[in-house]
């Protein structure tokens, strides 16, 4: 099967993302392991993100916030135009918030989350049509590995 260019590269932004997730000690107290990466419009990385809350103690500290505030401090600017940013799983009403209060041009996330998700699963904050900014999304690259390293930290959890 041959996949198109923008398939490929989509799997590659998400295997950053992977490998920016296991970087860190989940651990059984640990974070759960969710990585996002920002992409500059030239398609050059900006910033990293993993979960933090158990680390910082900071609710907000999802992987998307933290790479998201990372961007904007080595960019200088909240606003993201022309951003790209890809993530372990289905961001979450805050982080679809976040995501478009930035003004991030694209989406790239790997594995669905039915219980919280708010890029299609149970809401669709990133392309309701009420906002005055709407994102490109491109949803289920690399689902399986990114559900299975998900799966297995709560798995593993004692």
């Amino acid at each position: 099967m041959k996949h198109e260019p923008r398939a490929i590269r989509h799997e590659d932004l998400i295997r950053r993302a992977l490998a920016v997730a296991g970087a860190g000690d989940a651990g059984p107290e640990g974070d759960v392991p969710v990585g996002a990466v920002v992409y500059g419009p030239d398609g050059a990385e900006l910033a990293t993100g993993r979960n933090e809350r158990e680390l910082t103690g900071d609710p907000t500290a999802h992987a998307e916030i933290v790479a998201l505030r990372r961007a904007s401090a080595a960019t200088g600017s909240w606003r993201l135009d022309g951003c790209t940013v890809a993530v372990t799983v289905e961001p979450c009403t805050m982080c679809a918030g976040a995501l478009v209060s930035a003004r991030v041009a694209t989406l790239v996330f790997g594995a669905w989350e039915p219980k919280t998700g708010a890029v299609g699963s149970l809401w669709d904050v990133v392309r309701d049509r009420r906002l005055t900014h709407r994102l490109e999304v491109y949803g289920g690259v690399l689902e399986a590995e990114c559900a299975t390293l998900v799966r297995d930290f709560f798995r593993n959890r004692t």
